[in-house]
């Protein structure tokens, strides 16, 4: 029988003061999808994925991380320097490269019955047609029971119909500068197209704060929808640093 007393507290995705803001976070045991709005923003939602996994971590679970071996995924391989740069730890993150949409579908259920893992990023691009209604039901099912946060990033393809909690489409916006005009924080336009029981339509531009982990309003108000500006190093093309990997 399953023990509730495993879910974990749900993980917010931005600070509660934010106007306008749905007035329930992420949902702990739910699934979420993630829809890159165009063909350069695929990094932005890789980076919101991979951020609220990291929001979604307790108690020192890893998190894990699972993309299609030959893909064109495969030729941007995890940056551990930039995933550090974001206060991610690369330690806590748990690579699988599967050779299949059928194999990767497979271990995503697996993992999130297991329960061990804090959260589980999802990375699918193209059509993925294997993913379909039945597949979601039984994914967001699995979730329900072990109390696993699922993060679905989607690239190059259409939103369709799901049994996912919340579905975002996410842009990267440009970052405000810092002193000496260094780099700023990574900035996401969010919209949110479809929240289970609840309203969608709201847009926001959310910056993440990597000395809090948290999401917060960009320091300058809102800024112009962009998608020139990558939000996360954390891919590169070629041979990258150090990754975990099962």
């Amino acid at each position: 029988m399953f023990d509730s007393s495993r879910l974990k507290p749900a993980a917010s995705l931005v600070q509660p003061s934010l106007e306008g803001w749905p007035d329930a976070p992420l949902r702990q045991d739910g699934v979420h999808e993630f829809y890159a709005a165009g063909e350069q923003d695929g990094a932005a939602a890789l980076a919101l994925g991979l951020l609220c996994a990291v929001q979604a971590r307790r108690n020192g679970e890893p998190s894990l991380w699972l993309r299609l071996a030959k893909s064109r995924q495969a030729r941007q391989r995890p940056y551990a320097p930039g995933l550090a740069e974001l206060g991610i730890d690369p330690a806590t993150m748990v690579l699988m490269r599967l050779p299949d949409l059928q194999s990767l579908l497979r271990a995503a259920i697996d993992c999130v019955r297991h329960g061990g893992a804090g959260a589980v990023v999802m990375e699918m691009d193209g059509r993925a047609p294997a993913f379909d209604l039945t597949a979601s039901r039984r994914l967001a099912l699995a979730a329900e029971q072990s109390g696993t946060m699922v993060m679905i990033v989607r690239s190059g393809a259409d939103p369709t119909p799901s049994a996912a909690h919340t579905r975002w489409q996410v842009a990267s916006a440009p970052s405000v500068p810092l002193p000496g005009n260094a780099p700023g924080s990574p900035v996401f336009d969010v919209t949110l197209l479809r929240r289970r029981g609840g309203r969608d339509g709201l847009n926001l531009q959310l910056e993440w704060d990597r000395e809090r982990s948290a999401f917060q309003a960009p320091r300058s108000g809102r800024a112009p929808l962009s998608g020139d500006n990558p939000a996360l190093p954390a891919v590169r093309t070629g041979d990258a640093g150090r990754r975990s990997a099962a």
